[in-house]
C-alpha cells in the first residue's frame, strides 16, 4: 500500500512539473532576411545574371578582433529570389540598458560586396548595416535596420524581419 501511495505522489508532481506557463517565456525574434536588388527590381544575388554581386561577407565590426566574421546563408524563395539570413553572430553593444524592462542593443556589421559584370570582377564594395534589437522581459526582437546610415526597416508586430535593400 506504502508503495502506490508513493508512486502516486511521484507521478502527481511529475504532473505538475510539466507545467508551462506562459508568461515566464521570452519570444526571440532576432532572424533578418535581406534582400538586394537593382532599380528594376531584380535580384543581384543571381550568379547567372550580369551586373550582380558575385560574392559577399559579412564582418562583426565590434568584433574582438579585426577580422570577425559573421555567419549567414544564402536563401532562395519559392520563386528563386536569393536573400541573406542572418540569425546572430554578431556582439552585441547595449545603447540603453539602465531599464531592466526595456534595453536597447546594437550590432553593427561591415557587408563585403564583389560587384561582377560579364565574369568580369569590378570592385569590392564595403558597406555598413546596423542591427537595433529591443529587449523587454517578454520580448527580445529586432526593432530597426540601418544600411548605410539610412533606415530601411521599422518592426511592425507580427511581421517577419524583411529588409529590401534597392541599389
Amino acid at each position: 500500500m506504502r508503495n502506490i501511495v508513493f508512486g502516486f505522489l511521484v507521478i502527481f508532481c511529475a504532473f505538475l512539473s510539466c507545467r508551462t506557463d506562459d508568461d515566464d517565456l521570452q519570444q526571440i525574434d532576432q532572424i533578418l532576411n535581406i534582400y538586394m536588388k537593382n532599380g528594376a527590381g531584380r535580384d543581384l544575388f543571381h550568379k547567372k545574371k550580369n551586373n550582380t554581386y558575385f560574392t559577399y561577407s559579412l564582418n562583426d565590426v565590434n568584433g574582438v578582433k579585426d577580422l570577425a566574421p559573421v555567419s549567414s546563408t544564402l536563401k532562395a524563395t519559392a520563386d528563386s529570389t536569393l536573400f541573406i539570413e542572418y540569425i546572430a553572430g554578431a556582439k552585441r553593444v547595449g545603447l540603453d540598458t539602465l531599464d531592466p524592462n526595456n534595453k536597447t542593443y546594437q550590432s553593427v556589421i561591415t557587408v563585403s560586396l564583389i560587384k561582377h559584370l560579364n565574369d568580369a570582377i569590378l570592385d569590392t564594395i564595403n558597406e555598413r548595416l546596423r542591427i537595433e534589437y529591443h529587449m523587454t522581459p517578454s520580448v527580445f526582437e529586432v526593432s530597426k535596420v540601418y544600411y548605410n546610415d539610412t533606415l530601411r526597416f521599422t518592426k511592425q508586430p507580427g511581421s517577419p524581419n524583411v529588409v529590401t535593400i534597392v541599389k
